[in-house]
C-alpha cells in the first residue's frame, strides 16, 4: 500500500478533470452498471502512468464524443476496487496502468500496460478517441 501523500497528486491528475474515484467493490459495481459508456483508468505510481496513461486519458476526453462516465481505481491502493474492476476486464490479465471503455457494463475497448508503456500520450489519446467515436 502506498502512502496517501505519495499518491495524492497522481489521483488528482484524473480527479481534477472529472474522473470519479472508486474505492470499494460497491463503487465499482455501481459505476459499471450505469447505462451508457464508462471509461475506467487503472491508475498506478509507475512512470508510464505519469508520462503516458494519465495524460493520454486527459487528452482523450477533449474529443467531441466522449464517455458518459469517467472513473478511476488506484492499483496498490484501492485493492478491493481494483480487483473488482479487473474481474470486469476478463479475459485481459491484470495490468497497471490500463484503460478500459465499457458500454452498458460490457467491455468494448481495452488498453493494457503493453499498449501504454513506451507510447506517447498523444497516441494513447488518439486510440481512445477512436474508441469513443465508435462506441459513445
Amino acid at each position: 500500500m502506498y502512502p496517501a501523500e505519495l499518491v495524492k497528486p497522481m489521483r488528482e491528475d484524473l480527479t481534477n478533470v472529472g474522473f470519479k474515484e472508486l474505492h470499494t467493490v460497491n463503487d465499482v459495481e455501481n459505476a459499471l452498471n450505469e447505462t451508457g459508456t464508462t471509461l475506467v483508468v487503472v491508475n498506478s505510481v509507475c512512470g508510464c502512468a505519469a508520462a503516458n496513461a494519465r495524460p493520454g486519458a486527459r487528452m482523450s476526453i477533449q474529443n467531441a464524443k466522449r464517455p458518459d462516465h469517467l472513473v478511476t481505481v488506484f492499483a496498490g491502493v484501492d485493492r478491493e476496487a481494483t480487483d473488482k474492476v479487473r474481474e470486469y476486464m476478463i479475459p485481459f490479465p491484470p495490468s497497471s496502468p490500463s484503460i478500459a471503455l465499457f458500454k452498458n457494463g460490457e467491455l468494448v475497448h481495452m488498453l493494457e500496460r503493453h499498449h501504454i508503456e513506451g507510447r506517447p500520450a498523444e497516441i494513447i489519446a488518439e486510440n481512445l478517441m477512436d474508441a469513443y467515436n465508435d462506441h459513445c
